[in-house]
């Protein structure tokens, strides 16, 4: 077979998997080590045909695959990688530009920030800030709280107890103390409680993992005005919902902030992983992370991306958000979004109207706190029950020691019959 003979039968997979992924079982069904002992223990010593590979992916690896493409796929927040991101990608890694230096990849070095800028405008962020990507928003944040800690000399991160693990991470790797403050009845971190007279940065979050509460970013950056503290926002899920204007108010005060984190392989329908970092402060960024070895200088004095964040060798990210923009535009962009918060509030009135059922924090975006009135054991069952069945897939938190259920709204193929057949069989599952 030939390139072109197998890259058109893997093409052919991928569209005959998007088109019968919402009839296939949301979780794997699977027990670990499966599909591991289902696998040869050494490499072969001659090559195989690709054509054996994509037998290989039905066969063995597909049930042991968790489908974040499902149209009911509720859990944590969703994803969805959509067809011009996955075309763009495949062209990415044909292309296998290493952008290390602009020289390396002009294209990609420019395109990058080209994309950052449009995706600004579109956001409603102030053009004149800075963007690249990094792969997660994991990595954003290390970033961020590095320039933090370049530019104060301090040593101490604050954020609510709400916010995402990945500042507890950044903070760890970084060497940084984590300060935790406590949330308000709303889960919104308290500005009265913040103590920043040693702190180098607040992280406020605008989506937070559990809930999706919106922190008091204004008060927040009052007080960091105030003490020359950094103000990192960390917008990841929830800073895709700005391309729609009635979803700005939870902007307010994020341009006063030192960095900002969207990832747009959450709700901007991009593959896995597009992480998107703008910082009003990019010359702190490079001094926390410029190094230029003799083997890197060059006589083009242009931006290298890898003076803004922590990884030398990049890869063509902004091909496929660049692609996303262009093929779906502001008005598809908000189509989808827009959707997606219908669907939840319509899921959001289910549950209030259903005797026993209860909603468990404030509906913001595309996510709904709910649980069924009893124990937090019988409100775990429930989501196992359902997890198992392979109709859908759902996550929790704990909100006050209440084990409460998510779902979680993001997928572009998502439609109105997904949620009534998630909702059904949430019902099917607390009767026994």
């Amino acid at each position: 077979m030939t390139f072109r003979e197998d890259g058109a039968a893997a093409l052919e997979w991928a569209a005959s998997y998007l088109e019968r992924v919402g009839e296939l079982p949301v979780l794997a069904q699977v027990e670990p080590g499966d599909i591991r002992s289902r696998l040869p223990a050494v490499p072969p010593v001659r090559g195989e045909p690709f054509a054996d590979v994509l037998r290989d992916l039905d066969e063995i690896l597909l049930p042991g695959v968790t489908h974040w493409q499902s149209p009911r796929f509720f859990a944590y927040f969703a994803n969805s990688a959509s067809e011009p991101g996955i075309l763009a990608e495949l062209l990415a890694a044909t292309l296998n530009s290493v952008a290390f230096l602009w020289r390396t990849a002009p294209a990609s070095t420019e395109l990058e920030l080209l994309t950052l800028d449009w995706t600004a405008q579109l956001l409603g962020l102030p053009t004149a800030w800075h963007g690249h990507i990094e792969d997660t928003a994991s990595t954003s944040t290390i970033a961020a709280l590095a320039a933090a800690r370049e530019a104060t000399g301090r040593s101490v991160v604050v954020c609510s107890e709400h916010a995402h693990s990945s500042v507890d991470k950044a903070a760890k790797l970084l060497g940084l103390q984590l300060r935790k403050v406590p949330a308000d009845p709303e889960f919104r971190l308290r500005p009265d409680a913040l103590d920043l007279t040693d702190a180098a940065a607040v992280v406020a979050t605008v989506g937070t993992t559990s809930i999706a509460s919106v922190d008091p970013v204004p008060a927040i950056a009052d007080a960091c005005a105030a003490h020359g503290t950094w103000l990192h926002v960390d917008a990841a899920y929830a800073g895709s919902a700005w391309v729609c204007p009635e979803f700005r108010w939870s902007q307010a005060g994020v341009e006063r902030a030192d960095s900002v984190v969207v990832n747009a392989h959450k709700w901007l329908f991009t593959p896995m992983d597009c992480s998107l970092v703008w910082t009003s402060r990019p010359e702190d960024f490079r001094r926390a992370f410029s190094l230029v070895p003799e083997y890197l200088r060059t006589s083009e004095a242009v931006d290298s991306l890898p003076d803004y964040g922590p990884a030398l060798g990049r890869r063509f990210r902004s091909l496929k958000l660049w692609a996303i923009l262009r093929c779906y535009g502001q008005e598809g962009l908000q189509v989808r979004i827009r959707e997606a918060v219908r669907l939840a509030e319509l899921f959001e009135r289910w549950v209030r109207d259903e005797p026993g059922w209860e909603i468990s924090a404030p509906r913001h975006f595309s996510l709904v706190c709910f649980r069924r009135d009893g124990s937090n054991e019988e409100n775990q069952a429930i989501v196992d029950r359902v997890n198992r069945t392979g109709e859908l897939f759902l996550s929790h938190t704990r909100l006050d020691d209440r084990y409460v259920l998510r779902l979680a709204i993001g997928n572009e193929r998502t439609a109105e019959d997904d949620v009534r057949r998630a909702w059904d069989a949430l019902r099917a599952a607390a009767a026994g």
